[in-house]
């Protein structure tokens, strides 16, 4: 299916701004970007609370993050993560849809600002989330919890889930992961379809992964590529993917490899779309309608 008429509009105003691609600008140019490329969502609703804290990280460092309370009962939290190939991103750039999923599911939602390479490599943005977690579930007690995220934010949402498994800690009632990084692979056909090198093609994610994680044999160890774990005893999962995206495959064989394992999937793949769409909140109609779709599932979950 041919991309839908917004994001063909969208592409094309970008293409007519100009720019290099990602993977020939500098970190610093590629958050510019992507700082930009998030104000054009505008603001999100309004909130009862608005809290900026700073988490410890394992470490002994220590990292920001944003609590979102819509009012004064909420029905769980929602720590989400955000998106950027774990370099570029931040709390400032996902504040919209943090108050978009706190205002349609009822919850709070927890934007950890965790560290970004290349000055904290792989595995700081792994370990963050789960700092984030921690502290989620000892400053938000009695509050059942969604894990979610997006491209690498969902990566490492998927990474939470295993390891609260794996180490016993706070139960996850739902993970959420939307078009996530779930493998280190670049051969897949998602990342080989011409069609899909959109607004995040194949050197960007090579620039990426670089970025992240240098050593190629450490990139594949489960806390970076979830795809390669065991995936039985997990959480209930939502999966999105979008159609002109390289990371479809990827996304949609963690998809398959969950629902095998015995855990409970909610799978779409948004035809027409392409990398971001979830993110751009008041620009692209389809980022409203997966939204919604995501926030039904947590309001079920709970």
């Amino acid at each position: 299916m041919a991309l839908d008429e917004a994001t063909t509009r969208f592409l094309a105003q970008l293409a007519e701004a100009g720019g290099k691609p990602i993977h020939e600008m500098s970190v610093a140019e590629a958050r510019a970007v992507s700082a930009g490329l998030a104000a054009l969502c505008g603001e999100g609703p309004d909130m009862a609370e608005v809290k900026d804290v700073t988490i410890p990280a394992e470490d002994g460092g220590s990292f920001p993050a944003r609590v979102l309370v819509p009012g004064e009962e909420p029905r769980g939290v929602i720590v989400y993560y955000h998106g950027g190939g774990w370099v570029i991103g931040s709390i400032d750039e996902t504040d919209t849809v943090g108050r978009e999923l706190a205002a349609r599911t009822g919850c709070t939602v927890v934007l950890p600002g965790y560290r970004l390479a290349p000055e904290h490599r792989y595995p700081a943005a792994a370990r963050d989330a789960y700092a984030a977690l921690l502290w989620t579930a000892s400053a938000l007690p009695g509050l059942p919890i969604v894990v979610a995220g997006d491209s690498a934010g969902g990566n490492l949402a998927a990474v939470v889930a295993q390891r609260v498994r794996d180490e016993g800690g706070p139960e996850i009632a739902l993970q959420v992961l939307v078009y996530p990084v779930t493998d280190c692979l670049l051969d897949t056909d998602s990342y080989l379809d011409p069609a899909n090198q959109l607004l995040l093609d194949r050197d960007s994610m090579i620039w990426f992964w670089d970025h992240y994680a240098p050593d190629h044999v450490r990139r594949a160890a489960p806390d970076a590529s979830p795809l390669r774990a065991d995936l039985s005893g997990l959480p209930p999962a939502v999966v999105l993917t979008a159609e002109h995206d390289v990371l479809r495959d990827e996304g949609e064989a963690y998809a398959e490899r969950l629902a095998q394992a015995g855990v409970p999937v909610e799978f779409k793949r948004f035809d027409g779309q392409t990398h971001v769409f979830f993110t751009m909140v008041n620009v692209l109609p389809a980022g409203d309608a997966a939204l919604t779709m995501v926030a039904s599932a947590v309001r079920r979950a709970l």
